[in-house]
């Protein structure tokens, strides 16, 4: 009886992956790589054009959070359009002007007249309200 035993050099695995075995770990290994490279190039540019956002609600508010450190009420724009808000926030250093732009999607409909939106220590709150057939309700049983 033979057996047939494959050695597979790395350096031929990866020339002729048709010799090689094929790891079950190779599609996973490369999400990682993929994950950690775009992570990293984040990083790496100082002047990303997003900023962090949070978003949760309760029974009648939605409520967005974004830091927004070092720029002021005046160059903060926000607009509430077909389901989404904009937040654009452009900050100063010295001469030259960096301008970041976040687009969050609302899940249902608000009352676009009630909204509000505070600063404080560079953390922006927008108090989005619900529309009253949105809210749940209680529904009684006769």
């Amino acid at each position: 009886m033979y057996r047939i035993i494959r050695y597979a050099h790395p350096r031929t695995a990866r020339s002729f992956p048709a010799f090689a075995a094929r790891s079950p770990w190779s599609g996973l290994e490369s999400e990682i790589d993929h994950l950690f490279s775009t992570a990293l190039a984040d990083f790496a540019a100082p002047a990303a054009p997003r900023f962090p956002v949070d978003f949760h609600e309760d029974k009648d508010s939605f409520y967005v959070r974004a830091e927004l450190p070092g720029v002021s009420r005046e160059a903060i724009n926000l607009e509430v359009v077909d389901g989404y808000l904009t937040i654009t926030a452009t900050r100063k250093d010295g001469e030259e002007a960096s301008s970041r732009t976040r687009t969050v999607a609302l899940p249902a409909k608000v009352q676009a007249d009630k909204i509000s939106a505070s600063l404080e220590n560079g953390v922006l709150t927008v108090t989005l309200p619900k529309q009253e057939q949105v809210k749940p309700r209680q529904i009684v049983i006769n």
